[in-house]
């Protein structure tokens, strides 16, 4: 993960991961002696889990080892000790481990897909407005600057503005596969980040360049996904359509 990315939210779930286990076995001492060691330890869990599905599988992995330490310490004999002396506790605190890592695993990677999900769904709503836009509105102008905004939503960019005619080249370009190429060569996104310069993304359609969309990524900003890429090229192309429609429509209202 890299450092930029590393949220507060992610930093506040490592701290929990590391304190929650902790606090919640001080919490079940008095209950030690009425509860059984194994539901005492599905307690635990749960502490897993929820600090899995706030944070990020380090997290998850720090809260699961925690769990497992803690429950060790207070609640099996010799107490205050992290040895252990009954085998069914030794079985107990390797279990409690065990599913703890596991269920951090699943939590965090349910909460990936759930992201990805809303990701999608924001994606195609933005997709079904722009094309719907397109078909009801007499002014190429209006969705030009429709897919301007979507632009800077989609790929967190700074500034984002339309330029009219052909390419003058020389600057970064997001290729109809989603790739960024500066100066003809491949840019690794994932490794370097966006270009630092301004990137350009075509707006073509039936083979007829429309313009360009020349676009200044945030400071700072994550690259977007390639999926995230790829709608931007749609978008652009929806914009394309737009204007070369154009005059065929205003044939038509003469």
């Amino acid at each position: 993960m890299k450092f930029s990315a590393f949220s507060a939210r992610d930093t506040f779930a490592v701290v929990a991961g590391l304190v929650g286990p902790f606090l919640t076995a001080l919490i079940l001492l008095p209950l030690r002696a009425s509860v059984t060691h194994t539901n005492l330890a599905l307690l635990l869990v749960v502490v897993v889990v929820a600090v899995s599905a706030l944070g990020n599988r380090l997290a998850g992995a720090l809260a699961a080892l925690s769990a497992a330490a803690w429950f060790d310490f207070f609640h099996t004999a010799p107490y205050q000790s992290f040895h252990i002396q009954d085998r069914a506790d030794v079985e107990t605190a390797v279990l409690l481990l065990a599913v703890g890592l596991l269920v951090s695993q699943l939590a965090v990677r349910g909460r990936t897909l759930g992201s990805a999900a809303l990701a999608d769904a924001s994606h195609l709503e933005r997709l079904h407005g722009v094309t719907r836009l397109a078909r009801l509105s007499t002014s190429a102008d209006e969705v030009v600057q429709r897919v301007r905004r979507e632009l800077v939503d989609v790929l967190d960019l700074e500034e984002c503005r339309f330029v009219h005619g052909e390419s003058t080249g020389g600057t970064a370009r997001l290729e109809p596969d989603g790739s960024v190429t500066v100066s003809g060569w491949i840019w690794d996104l994932e490794r370097q980040g966006w270009p630092y310069e301004e990137i350009e993304l075509p707006a073509v359609v039936r083979g007829r360049s429309q313009g360009r969309y020349v676009m200044t990524p945030a400071p700072g900003a994550v690259p977007p996904s390639l999926e995230a890429r790829l709608v931007a090229l749609d978008l652009a192309v929806q914009a394309a359509a737009a204007l070369d429609d154009a005059p065929a429509a205003a044939a038509r209202r003469r």
